[in-house]
């Protein structure tokens, strides 16, 4: 499902909200579309059934958080192939090789440009968080 929105100036934004992806658990939205690009929060590895973390460590909560971000990009018509952006937060930097190793398979070919940062926390006590900008044009 998508809203638009009109803001000061004429300025539209399209947010962007999916059911098969955990609903926002503050006061955000899942994506917004603003111009040629959109802006995916930060997913957490929340199976969007139950509304948890997944258990199995920083792997299980990877694929899941990246299944999610999938989800939310094809909602919007896109694919996951059009990311340009991400931003990785980890709960340990110690991860970073074991999040690596699942995080290639979604960005086999391609990988948009990245950061990744140790974060003292998470919400829900995730081990990860990853937000993505997505080129639309």
């Amino acid at each position: 499902m998508t809203k638009y929105q009109t803001r000061k100036g004429g300025h539209v934004k399209q947010v962007i909200k999916t059911d098969s992806a955990p609903a926002a658990v503050g006061p955000y939205s899942q994506a917004i579309r603003a111009g040629d690009f959109l802006f995916v929060s930060g997913q957490l590895g929340i199976d969007p059934a139950t509304g948890k973390l997944v258990p199995g460590g920083i792997e299980r909560q990877t694929e899941m958080a990246l299944k999610n971000m999938r989800a939310i990009i094809e909602s919007a018509g896109k694919h996951i192939g059009d990311v340009v952006k991400a931003t990785v937060f980890l709960q340990s930097i110690d991860d970073f090789a074991a999040m690596n190793e699942v995080y290639k398979r979604f960005f086999s070919e391609e990988p948009p440009a990245r950061a990744a940062f140790e974060v003292a926390r998470l919400p829900l006590g995730a081990l990860v968080e990853i937000e993505a900008v997505v080129y639309l044009g």
